[in-house]
């Protein structure tokens, strides 16, 4: 398949060779959602007495994150693809990657990460990405950026840094992946 290069050189096209048609057509089919694993911020888990709105206290994305989520936007460009919605997880490093990709993001609680939560807090969070999954109509998707304990949780997937699987709940209100595809 020749690729155009829209000025970004080699690095700047995703490793998605065999998965790229099918991310392609799942997303163009609709009734998806494809869900990333937020950019590259190097460490684990965020300090000691971290919030939310202040991103000066979280674990941040490095140059080459933000690198990766304009590779997404680019790859996302070039496909003539457009998400009807994108929503991310309120921490720092998921609404910079869907900003950078995406142009925009729509914070929601239901991606957040669970570390720190309980039980119940996990399962209502994870019944409400359900839900959403379930909204999405034919023809249109939308973005997610999250973290991923909550792709685990709500795939059974374990991900790596701007990784994405494109996700659609089946009858019986499983979660299928269709495709994944992960960024150089």
């Amino acid at each position: 398949m020749r690729r155009r290069n829209f000025g970004l050189g080699l690095a700047a096209w995703p490793l998605w060779a065999a998965a790229d048609d099918r991310v392609r057509d799942a997303l163009r089919a609709g009734g998806v959602v494809i869900a990333f694993r937020h950019a590259l911020a190097p460490g684990t888990f965020d300090p000691p007495g971290f919030r939310l709105g202040d991103c000066s206290t979280q674990r941040n994305l490095s140059d080459e994150g933000r690198d990766e989520a304009r590779r997404v936007g680019a790859w996302f460009g070039s496909q003539a693809l457009q998400p009807v919605r994108v929503r991310s997880s309120p921490w720092c490093r998921c609404l910079d990657t869907a900003r950078l990709a995406f142009g925009k993001a729509e914070s929601w609680d239901a991606l957040s990460s669970p570390s720190g939560s309980d039980d119940e807090q996990r399962q209502r969070r994870l019944a409400e990405l359900r839900q959403g999954l379930a909204a999405v109509p034919a023809g249109r998707f939308e973005g997610w950026v999250t973290h991923q304990f909550v792709l685990q949780d709500l795939a059974g997937r374990s991900t790596v840094p701007a990784e994405a699987l494109v996700l659609r709940l089946t009858a019986g209100g499983t979660v299928d992946v269709l495709a994944s595809a992960r960024m150089a």
